[in-house]
């Protein structure tokens, strides 16, 4: 039996759910329904077809990336694909096992539990994606906003140390969450903490929201506007020496540049569009669980969410210059065909 099911079918008391997670609350018999758990079925199926496919085209980006010698210039970018691979594996690896209906009991059942069943693997890059996220969109804003300062100050290890973060605390609070979150009870994978609190389901809804939502949110806004409004002035200083006969623009570099800003505005309004519904239900959810949205909107808000792990390397593919010549060349009949004579 699965989390998702025993939670439909066993309407106790209420219990946690991320924004990557299947679980969502119940108050009454009436959703225990053969519809309900159907659609949970299709669901999973979803999944695991949303999880294969975001694995293979974020693992295609990774590869023209290093093929076209751009992982090391652009590592930030790099990385948030890698934290997306991993998402979209682990992701596809959960609910392979949930619709396995693995057996709980035991050692191995408790870490299955803690690990797998829960989402740890998955909700942990998950989280390391937007802090990653929102390291790339400061680095631009101090690269095209502060560029001076940025040239002197901004280091390597800086950028690597980003990098790592992103993974260390992504990994470390959905290790602490789920650790304390979750049991094994008659083997099925059960929360055992916010349940016992009103008080500390709220303030981690909250926390998460604001940290994880509001907050990421507020720097795209924020550096992106700010960016716009740099890059409009240079354009109009450049257009004033142009008229003066002094061309001092450089249409290489300024072009990669552009192509980096526009590919990184889609990426973070995709994520706003995706995962709003997803994060605003999550956070009337600890506020109060009978005001949250039923199972299939539950089912709806987090399905458009992982739309967004799928599309977000289609962007870097059609955006992304340099990995877009390598993906073209690695079309089979692009080999195939033969210049007209």
């Amino acid at each position: 039996m699965t989390e998702l099911n025993s939670t439909f079918e066993e309407p106790t008391v209420p219990s946690t759910a991320t924004p990557m997670d299947g679980t969502q609350q119940t108050t009454g018999s009436s959703i225990a329904s053969s519809s309900a758990r159907g659609l949970g079925l299709y669901f999973q199926c979803a999944v695991v077809i949303i999880g294969t496919v975001g694995t293979a085209a974020n693992a295609l980006i990774l590869y023209a990336m290093v093929a076209s010698k751009q992982h090391k210039k652009y590592a930030l970018i790099f990385n948030q694909n890698l934290l997306d691979l991993v998402n979209c594996f682990f992701g596809c690896v959960t609910y392979i096992a949930r619709l396995c209906n693995i057996d709980l009991h035991g050692t191995h059942g408790y870490w299955l539990c803690i690990t797998i069943m829960s989402n740890a693997c998955t909700w942990g890059p998950f989280m390391g994606s937007l802090i990653n996220l929102a390291a790339v969109t400061t680095e631009r804003y101090l690269k095209i906003v502060h560029a001076i300062w940025s040239r002197k100050w901004l280091r390597k290890w800086m950028i690597y140390s980003a990098m790592g973060f992103a993974w260390i605390s992504g990994i470390t609070i959905a290790a602490a969450v789920t650790i304390i979150d979750k049991t094994v009870v008659k083997g099925v994978c059960s929360p055992v903490l916010f349940s016992k609190s009103q008080a500390t389901r709220l303030a981690y809804g909250l926390w998460y929201f604001l940290s994880f939502y509001a907050i990421i949110l507020f720097i795209f806004i924020f550096c992106y506007t700010r960016i716009l409004i740099t890059i409009r002035h240079q354009a109009q200083v450049m257009a004033a020496h142009a008229t003066h006969g002094s061309n001092t623009a450089q249409p290489g570099p300024n072009q990669i540049q552009s192509s980096v800003i526009k590919t990184m505005i889609l990426v973070s309004a995709l994520f706003a569009i995706t995962w709003t519904p997803s994060f605003i239900n999550y956070l009337i959810f600890h506020i109060d669980a009978k005001l949250a949205v039923t199972a299939n909107g539950f089912y709806a808000t987090l399905f458009i969410g992982y739309i967004y792990i799928c599309v977000n390397p289609m962007i870097y593919a059609t955006k992304f210059e340099p990995v877009k010549r390598i993906l073209i060349r690695m079309i089979p009949c692009k080999k195939g065909i033969q210049p007209l004579t």
